[in-house]
């Protein structure tokens, strides 16, 4: 359509140039309009995406979360609301190695999942029960438990037989601007700063950051940190991320495309990042995306849909320097 517009153009501009004038005037100030828009024309980091597998399990039917651990080859995923409180790993391609019964935890609304490694390294899982469709949840939560040791005989086990985890530690929290609905939760592996995005129809986003004191009774206060805009529309309407495990780059998604942001080589804090214009990566064909994740190399990523045994996508750097 552009180069049809282009060449219907031409004609008109050649005997008008004041015409000309104004269509290159209306161009640069729709340019300033929609600074976030320009993120589409940047070029991506990244290769195009493969297909390398498919969620093979039936039970994970709506695969919201997604995340690669960093102490094994293993992907982890859960259900939607509506679900109970499994975890399932699967390798690299989707198979099934696995699904645990997260103990002391409840499913309201899971929608994020991140792992976490620690100075001594130790992994954790970071599942983020940030749901809040109908804005009346005044109160939200996120367990932490030590991530289960896949071993072969793992993948044998099933929602009628579930291996346990170890009990969750709860945070429980609430955000200073009201209600809000959330479906990414990203854990900083150099601060171990706890991020959630919001889901937001009709505006930016708004980032806001936890300190993670799990086990205390006390409900925890958001600090809001930032608000960003994707060069989608809506603009606001985030559905999953990831943090590198260097802590340079951050990928969100929503439900077609994928977004990222890189943290300056002179950055004084962390929170620069989330300031950085978002660059355009193709995650693939997903019917509803809602997953994403970097992996253990940190220069791939692994994208998922919500959809029943869905393609699984993998999208490699092109320069890993």
């Amino acid at each position: 359509m552009g180069d049809k517009i282009q060449n219907m153009q031409k004609p008109i501009i050649a005997q008008a140039p004041c015409l000309s004038v104004l269509v290159v005037a209306l161009s640069v100030i729709a340019a300033g309009c929609g600074a976030a828009s320009i993120g589409s024309l940047m070029p991506s980091d990244y290769t195009a995406p493969v297909i390398v597998g498919k969620i093979e399990t039936d039970e994970i039917k709506e695969s919201s979360g997604l995340s690669a651990s960093e102490c094994q080859d293993v992907l982890w995923t859960h259900n939607d609301a509506g679900n109970d409180a499994f975890i399932f790993g699967m390798d690299m391609q989707g198979k099934h190695l696995g699904t645990w019964r997260v103990q002391n935890a409840q499913n309201m609304d899971w929608e994020s999942i991140a792992t976490f490694k620690d100075g001594s390294g130790k992994c954790s899982l970071i599942i983020g029960d940030i749901g809040d469709n109908d804005g009346n949840r005044t109160e939200l939560t996120i367990y932490r438990i030590p991530e289960p040791a896949v071993s072969p005989a793992d993948s044998a086990s099933n929602t009628k037989d579930p291996l346990p985890t170890a009990p969750a530690e709860l945070l429980k929290f609430s955000y200073p601007t009201g209600s809000n609905n959330a479906e990414t939760l990203l854990i900083h592996p150099k601060t171990s700063d706890i991020y959630i995005v919001t889901k937001n129809k009709r505006g930016p986003a708004e980032i806001h950051k936890l300190k993670p004191v799990f086990g205390s009774a006390s409900i925890a206060k958001t600090e809001k940190v930032g608000e960003l805009s994707v060069p989608s529309d809506p603009s606001g309407l985030l559905t999953g991320g990831s943090i590198s495990p260097d802590g340079k780059r951050v990928m969100l998604c929503d439900k077609k495309g994928g977004y990222e942001l890189v943290l300056p080589d002179d950055a004084d804090s962390p929170d620069v990042i989330w300031k950085q214009k978002p660059v355009v990566v193709d995650l693939g064909d997903r019917k509803q995306g809602e997953g994403v994740s970097y992996g253990r190399d940190g220069t791939s990523l692994y994208a998922s849909s919500e959809k029943k045994n869905s393609p699984l996508f993998q999208i490699k750097r092109k320069d890993t320097r």
